[in-house]
């Protein structure tokens, strides 16, 4: 047995005939189709946040005094979100629902979007849950952990040398 017998699209004499070429054309669309509708049935109740990144933006920054989380939430008002920490874990929550109904001359217009945000943040050992401090300005919420100073004196910066 040959490599191009198990080659199902190739042709006996090396060259297609025209009812292939309409079959490979169908086959073409078929395939197209096919495709469109998986792709609208993959997004079917899939919430992206924000529209489609797959979850929020987020960056965590350690300073020699504190860690700072700041996590987009676009959308979102300060009565949606939740945030929590204990020993070495931060959890934010947010979920936001919309209803929309308008009823006018000729047509009823009913509208329902809800998204949901649940991210928790896994802290190093030394940060201080009880002092955290959050705000939340334009869609971006901050929260600030302060380390202890325990863990502030056990920062050393080493030097680094040319090899």
């Amino acid at each position: 047995m040959q490599i191009k017998d198990l080659i199902t699209w190739a042709h006996k004499n090396g060259s297609p005939d025209a009812k292939s070429s309409e079959d490979n054309a169908i086959a073409t669309l078929q395939r197209e189709m096919n495709h469109v509708f998986e792709n609208f049935w993959n997004r079917v109740g899939h919430f992206e946040w924000p529209f489609g990144s797959g979850e929020a933006k987020s960056d965590v920054v350690e300073t020699d005094k504190a860690i700072e989380v700041s996590i987009e939430l676009p959308g979102m008002e300060m009565k949606d979100i939740e945030v929590t920490v204990n020993d070495d874990m931060l959890t934010v929550k947010g979920e936001k629902k919309i209803e929309r109904q308008e009823e006018k001359k000729g047509y009823y217009l009913s509208e329902r979007s809800y998204g949901a945000i649940y991210r928790t943040i896994p802290l190093p050992p030394g940060v201080d849950g009880e002092k955290a401090e959050a705000s939340f300005k334009n869609g971006v919420l901050t929260i600030k952990l302060p380390q202890t100073p325990e863990a502030q004196a056990k920062v050393r910066k080493i030097a680094v040398k040319e090899a």
